[in-house]
């Protein structure tokens, strides 16, 4: 009798110990996906701004549709894009072809002067900023995610429940050299 007593504790506890096990996956899933989200906020945000940009910048730079046509490119991969993995590299290619529109504005002062494109440029900074503090989070929470799949003996269960670990946030290729800045 008090046998059978200790092995239906037992069982019991196990039993909620795997219930618990679960709902943390599942919560730290749910973060995930909310992190990723707010970056994809803030993508769309920086994709809608961009069109602005470019036309303010076309105005005074008309011959350079090659970056034009970079810019509109990428921000079309990123909108195109399904899933986090195909948006980060299409943001990353959108940073960089950015970067060179940036680049086309500082050879005209009149158009950096112009108020339009100063307060487009801000906003884009802003969001830029934005990005840049929402991959920091998601990153935080994918690692926490992925810790409470590959510990013991949680590792052994993550699988037969069906959670696979995820891909952080990765800086852009180059991102660690520091861009040359003359005047």
């Amino acid at each position: 009798m008090t046998v059978g007593i200790i092995i239906g504790i037992v069982v019991v506890v196990l039993i909620l110990w795997l219930i618990s096990m679960y709902n943390n996956f599942v919560k730290l899933r749910n973060l995930c996906d909310n992190a990723w989200a707010q970056i994809d906020v803030q993508l769309q945000r920086r994709i809608d701004l961009i069109p602005n940009l470019v036309e303010t910048v076309k105005g005074y730079a008309s011959h350079e549709s090659g970056t034009f046509q970079a810019v509109t490119e990428a921000r079309a991969a990123v909108a195109n894009a399904k899933t986090p993995e195909e948006k980060m590299a299409a943001d990353n290619a959108l940073t960089g072809t950015l970067k060179t529109l940036f680049a086309v504005a500082e050879a005209y002062p009149e158009l950096k002067a112009n108020t339009n494109f100063q307060e487009l440029q801000t906003e884009l900074s802003n969001t830029e900023d934005k990005i840049s503090y929402m991959r920091q989070s998601f990153n935080d929470v994918v690692m926490k995610y992925n810790n409470a799949l590959q510990v013991f003996p949680a590792n052994i269960f993550a699988g037969m429940f069906g959670f696979q670990p995820r891909q952080s946030f990765d800086a852009v290729a180059g991102a660690e050299t520091a861009p040359k800045v003359q005047f």
